[in-house]
């Protein structure tokens, strides 16, 4: 990152280079690595640090719904974040376009913007207890983006100065992985994570994020509602419509495309894969199958038992008319 010790680092030993980076310490005669090195250059720091992970938690059916899926990230501090974030706007995150017809320009907008969950993991990151045996855990669900954390803000810090974005801390719990961080651009380790993330929900057109924490701040609550028009379909595809003055694009992804392309009659999740040639059940379920549900073009067979063994798929009246559409006329397909 510019440092002037990596031009020397090939003439230093591993001990030499890890004191001058001060990960290093004890007498030279028994060099020990500090925690910090630990938890940023050791392939394995949760077996010195238990629970060091982040938990992203899929509810497609809400948080009170009988599924979900969970992806697990270890590794390197850095590592580790950078792959569930990567993991997370691969999986979670879209765009919905909306036309006007009155100006050329599309609204666009996220269902929850990058930026945001960016500062809100890296929060967690920087700031929960590695003596806490606790995961960073994101929950994701239709209706919200939650990032729990342990434990919560230093109690210098007012809770309503922190949902104000005008909260400064005075008291850094981890001021070396805040470094570290704020090195590889993850952070700019000056209290303005919070700040950032009241920004870019309002620039999304978002709702207010809430901030939560007990009275004894034994943890900390992220929570980022999911924008109020990314969930909303106004205009089913193939469906006739009179004038309005908004049309949201449905997502129809050329992976939910070929979905809809690949259903004749009813199929069970299995088959549906198999006549896509797809193994990856993750994969399928967060670019498939949820988008195509959610988008009204397939729907259950038998949609009050979701985990049935006897649940089947079939196309909607809206799924039909899309296959009788021009190819290239699905204004919603991502490219």
């Amino acid at each position: 990152m510019g440092s002037d010790l990596a031009q020397d680092v090939r003439n230093l030993s591993t001990e030499a280079l890890g004191r001058q980076m001060n990960i290093v310490g004890s007498p030279s005669e028994a060099p020990f690595p500090k925690n910090v090195g630990l938890l940023f250059f050791n392939e394995t720091p949760h077996r010195f640090f238990p629970a060091t992970q982040i938990d992203v938690v899929w509810f497609p059916e809400g948080a009170g719904g009988d599924r979900f899926e969970e992806k697990i990230f270890q590794g390197p501090l850095a590592r580790m974040t950078r792959e569930a974030l990567d993991f997370i706007q691969r999986n979670y995150l879209k765009e919905t376009v909306v036309k006007h017809p009155d100006r050329a320009e599309a609204e666009r907008f996220w269902n929850f913007p990058y930026a945001a969950i960016e500062e809100a993991v890296v929060n967690a990151v920087y700031h929960r207890s590695y003596q806490e045996r606790e995961p960073i855990e994101v929950r994701i669900s239709p209706d919200d983006l939650v990032v729990l954390s342990f434990p919560g803000p230093d109690r210098s810090m007012r809770m309503e100065d922190l949902r104000a974005g005008k909260a400064v801390s005075r008291r850094y719990r981890n001021r070396r992985i805040g470094e570290f961080l704020k090195e590889l651009d993850l952070t700019e380790g000056r209290s303005t994570g919070i700040p950032k993330i009241l920004k870019v929900m309002k620039e999304n057109g978002s709702p207010t994020p809430e901030f939560e924490s007990d009275d004894d701040r034994t943890s900390f609550l992220i929570r980022l509602p999911v924008h109020d028009r990314a969930m909303i379909q106004t205009t089913k595809v193939g469906a006739q419509s009179g004038p309005s003055r908004d049309q949201v694009t449905p997502q129809v992804t050329p992976q939910v495309h070929k979905l809809v392309a690949a259903i004749g009659g009813e199929l069970t999740r299995a088959e549906m894969m198999d006549a896509l040639g797809l193994k990856d059940r993750m994969h399928f379920a967060n670019d498939y199958l949820q988008p195509a549900l959610a988008a009204g073009l397939i729907e259950m067979t038998i949609p009050d038992k979701p985990q049935s063994s006897k649940q089947k798929y079939r196309l909607t009246a809206a799924g039909r008319a899309l296959l009788q559409q021009p190819a290239g006329s699905q204004d919603g397909a991502d490219v």
